[in-house]
């Protein structure tokens, strides 16, 4: 288990190694192909330094990668985009901690996500007037200038859903995370509006777990799963905590916990039995 940044440079630095075993070079060779000392490549293979988008560039053309997008997405792991533009959230650098920005990044690139949620909305499924109430909660009603940034980056997040290939999200929410009044009728009607709305979008499902299934796998807390087409090597799982987040990039956490976001999917309604539930929920049933 490692913090967001280490497993960040080991996955890139993995998927830098397998391109360069691909080539046919050692690391040597690769190397004198750039102009670097050997030692150079060894750390960035072993996530032991950071790299520069532009060194990960030079690697990848010296090892005749030309798929564009896994050129884009190992340029990003690195920090940047393939143009060595600066991300939205890189505005809010010195603002956010580095596990964040690094879940940002994370949800930007990934192909699909998958959520098991027991105690709110997730951030992507949000209205601003529930993240607002959500943000106060957590950092506390004396910080008005914290609260409106982290709102401000939790609403540019969801553009995520907007873009022409929209991230796939699947969320599975127990009962609670509806039940519970965040910001009175008001905040609650409106959030349960965007849900059904939401819902409705051909790339989100949403499930519910109604308290009637009893005890589930989600009991024992939130997690969210990315995952990235054909680079099932580049998946990670998230655990959200207070004060930072754990990502788990082994295979066997992987298949754990892909197990029991099925299991718990399992056990939900179904995204048609969903809508009704929640607008029921809305009408006060």
């Amino acid at each position: 288990m490692r913090y967001g940044p280490a497993v960040r440079r080991r996955k890139l630095g993995a998927q830098l190694r397998a391109l360069r075993a691909h080539a046919g070079l050692t690391s040597g060779e690769a190397a004198r192909l750039v102009g670097w000392h050997q030692s150079k490549v060894s750390r960035i293979e072993t996530g032991r330094s950071g790299v520069k988008p532009a060194d990960v560039r030079r690697l990848l053309d010296a090892y005749d990668v030309r798929d564009p997008e896994l050129h884009e997405l190992l340029v990003v792991l690195a920090g940047s985009d393939g143009d060595g533009r600066r991300h939205w959230w890189h505005a809010y650098r010195g603002l956010l901690p580095s596990t964040y920005s690094d879940f940002i990044s994370l949800e930007a690139q990934a192909d699909s996500m998958r959520t098991l949620e027991n105690s709110v909305v997730p951030g992507l499924l949000q209205t601003p007037e529930y993240a607002r109430e959500v943000t106060r909660a957590v950092v506390g009603g004396t910080h008005g200038g914290k609260v409106d940034t982290l709102v401000e980056v939790r609403l540019a997040r969801q553009a995520v859903l907007r873009s022409n290939k929209p991230l796939r999200l699947s969320a599975v929410l127990d009962e609670a995370v509806l039940r519970r009044n965040v910001g009175g009728p008001e905040v609650m009607a409106g959030q349960m509006a965007w849900l059904q709305e939401a819902a409705r979008l051909p790339h989100v499902r949403i499930q519910v777990l109604p308290f009637g299934v009893g005890a589930h796998i989600g009991v024992s807390g939130p997690f969210v799963i990315f995952s990235f087409t054909n680079r099932s090597d580049l998946d990670v799982v998230v655990l959200d905590h207070l004060t930072s987040s754990l990502y788990l990039e082994q295979k066997d956490d992987l298949q754990l916990y892909e197990a029991a976001f099925d299991s718990a999917r399992g056990q939900a309604l179904s995204p048609g039995d969903t809508l009704d539930f929640i607008a029921g929920l809305a009408d006060g049933a």
